[in-house]
C-alpha cells in the first residue's frame, strides 16, 4: 500500500487553477521530489497535503485512509509532519524545549499543558533522540536565537521527526543555506530515506537529483512528468518547460 495517494487533486482560487488534476503516489520509505518553476503550485500542493488548504476536488489518502477534509491538527496526529519554506521555530526557547513541544503536540496534548521541567523523561528522551537523529544533540541547551540558519532548519526537521510521522513534507529545507550547510542537510535526508516517506519541494537541483527516488514536475499546477531522476533529465517536455535553461541539471 502507498503511504500517500493523491487522486485528481484540484485547487481553485477564483478563476485561477493552482493545482490542476494532480495524481501523486509516494511509496513507503520513498523520497519523492516535486519540482517546477516559480508559480507551479508546489507549496500549494504541500498546503493541501498538510491540511492548511482544502482542495476543490480530488482525494488525499494516507495509508489508505481518506484525509482529504481532515483538519490540519488531526492530520498531524494521523502522521503527516511538515517543515516550512520559512523556518518556523520558537525563538524564545532553547533547542531541546522546541523539540519537547513537538513531542507533546505529537501525543495529542496542546501547549497549554506544557510543563517546563526538562527532567520530564516522557518528553525529554524522544526529543533528545530526534535531535541526535539530525546531529543537534550537542546543541540541546543552546537558545534558538543563537543558532545559525542551517541549524535552525535542522531543528525544524527534528521537530517534524519528533511527531513520529508516516509522511514528511519538506518545503525547501535548503533555502538560504550556504553550500556546506546544504551538504549537511543532503546527508541528513540521505539517512532518513528508507525510514520515512518524504515529499521534498526544493529549488537546489543538485540536491534533488542526488536524493530523489522519483521526481514529479509541475507547470502551472499540472503534472507534466513523473519518473526517476534520469527519466526527468532525459524528458524533452521537461527540458522545454523547465530544465532547458539550467545547464547544471543536464
Amino acid at each position: 500500500m502507498s503511504t500517500l495517494q493523491v487522486k485528481g487533486l484540484v485547487k481553485r482560487f477564483g478563476g485561477l487553477i493552482a493545482t490542476d488534476h494532480l495524481d501523486l503516489e509516494v511509496r513507503p520509505g520513498e523520497l519523492h521530489a516535486v519540482i517546477g518553476p516559480n508559480g507551479a503550485g508546489k507549496t500549494t500542493l504541500l498546503n493541501q497535503l498538510s491540511g492548511a488548504l482544502l482542495p476543490s476536488e480530488g482525494s488525499i489518502l494516507l495509508d489508505g485512509v481518506d484525509v482529504t477534509f481532515m483538519p490540519m491538527p488531526k492530520r498531524a496526529l494521523a502522521g503527516i509532519a511538515r517543515s516550512f519554506q520559512i523556518t518556523s521555530v520558537f525563538s524564545g526557547f532553547d533547542v531541546l524545549q522546541n523539540v519537547m513541544f513537538a513531542v507533546q503536540a505529537g501525543s495529542g496534548h496542546s501547549f497549554s499543558f506544557w510543563r517546563p521541567a526538562a527532567s520530564d523523561r516522557a518528553l525529554r528522551d524522544p526529543a533528545m533522540a530526534a535531535l541526535a537523529e539530525v546531529g543537534l544533540a550537542a546543541m540541546a541547551n543552546i537558545p534558538v536565537a543563537a543558532l545559525a540558519h542551517g541549524a535552525r532548519r535542522q531543528l525544524e526537521i527534528a521537530m517534524a521527526l519528533a511527531m513520529k510521522p508516516k509522511l514528511l513534507l519538506l518545503d525547501e529545507p535548503m533555502a538560504g543555506m550556504s553550500h556546506q550547510e546544504s551538504l549537511e542537510v543532503v546527508a541528513l535526508l540521505q539517512r532518513l530515506k528508507g525510514r520515512y516517506a518524504i515529499v521534498l519541494v526544493e529549488h537546489d537541483m543538485d540536491a534533488v537529483f542526488a536524493l530523489a527516488d522519483r521526481i514529479a514536475v509541475l507547470v502551472y499546477g499540472r503534472p507534466i512528468a513523473c519518473g526517476t531522476p534520469k527519466d526527468i533529465q532525459d524528458n524533452p517536455d521537461v527540458r522545454a518547460a523547465y530544465l532547458g535553461d539550467q545547464e547544471e541539471m543536464a
